[in-house]
C-alpha cells in the first residue's frame, strides 16, 4: 500500500489553480490505488512555525520536525502545491521545507534516505515564465525547488505548470484568456496521467 503525502500551501482555498490541480492529482491518484494512503497538510490553514534557533538546533530532536520528517519518510511520493507568490513561493511552504530538511539526517547525505522518492511539484503562476517569455529569468519557483530536492533528498522531481491563472481577471490580460484555458486544460490532463501512473508504478 503506496503512501501520497500532500503539501497545499495557495493562501485561498478556493479559485486556487494549484489547489484545483491537486485535487485532481488525488482524485486520479485514489482511484488508481483506492488502497493507498493520502497524507494532507494544508499549510496555509495550519501554517508551521518558522524556523527558529532552537529548533534549527535541536534537529530531529524537535517534536515538530520529527513528526514532519516522520511523515516523508513514510511516504512513496510527494505531492506538492506550489503557486508563485511575488516571483517565489509561499512562506508557508518555506517554513514546511525549512523543518522537513534535516542535514545528517534525511538531507545532505551521501546516501539521503529519500533518494529517488518521487515529487510532483504544481507550479502555478498568474503570468508565464516559460522559456522565452520576457519573464524567463524571473522564474524562481522551479528552479529553486527543482535544485533544492534533487540537492538536498536526490529527489526524483516533476513538474505540472497551470500558467496564465489571471488572465480571465486582468483586462490587460484579456487576449491570453484562450492560451489560460489551454494550459489548464493540459495541467488537469497531466495531472490525472501522471497520477494514475505514479500511483500504478508504486504499487508494482
Amino acid at each position: 500500500m503506496a503512501t501520497l503525502l500532500h503539501i497545499d500551501s495557495a493562501v485561498f482555498p478556493q479559485g486556487s489553480a494549484s489547489r484545483e490541480v491537486t485535487a485532481a492529482f488525488v482524485s486520479a491518484w485514489r482511484e488508481q490505488h483506492p488502497d493507498g494512503k493520502v497524507i494532507y497538510r494544508d499549510l496555509a490553514a495550519s501554517p508551521l512555525p518558522h524556523l527558529d534557533a532552537a529548533t534549527a538546533a535541536s534537529g530531529i530532536e524537535s517534536p515538530l520536525r520529527a513528526e514532519l520528517a516522520a511523515e516523508l519518510a513514510d511516504a512513496d511520493a510527494v505531492l506538492i502545491g506550489a503557486p508563485m507568490y511575488n516571483f517565489s513561493i509561499p512562506s508557508t511552504l518555506k517554513a514546511w521545507l525549512d523543518h522537513v530538511i534535516i542535514v545528517g539526517h534525511n538531507a545532505a547525505t551521501e546516501a539521503s534516505p529519500l533518494a529517488g522518492t518521487p515529487f510532483t511539484v504544481v507550479a502555478s503562476r498568474g503570468g508565464s515564465y516559460a522559456p522565452g517569455t520576457p519573464r524567463e529569468d524571473s522564474e524562481f519557483v522551479q528552479n529553486y525547488l527543482e535544485k533544492l530536492l534533487t540537492s538536498m533528498f536526490a529527489a526524483e522531481v516533476d513538474f505540472i505548470v497551470p500558467e496564465l491563472t489571471l488572465a480571465a481577471s486582468q483586462p490587460s490580460m484579456a487576449q491570453l484568456i484562450p492560451l489560460a484555458e489551454a494550459s489548464r486544460a493540459k495541467a488537469l490532463d497531466d495531472a490525472t496521467t501522471k497520477a494514475k501512473a505514479l500511483a500504478a508504478r508504486l504499487a508494482a
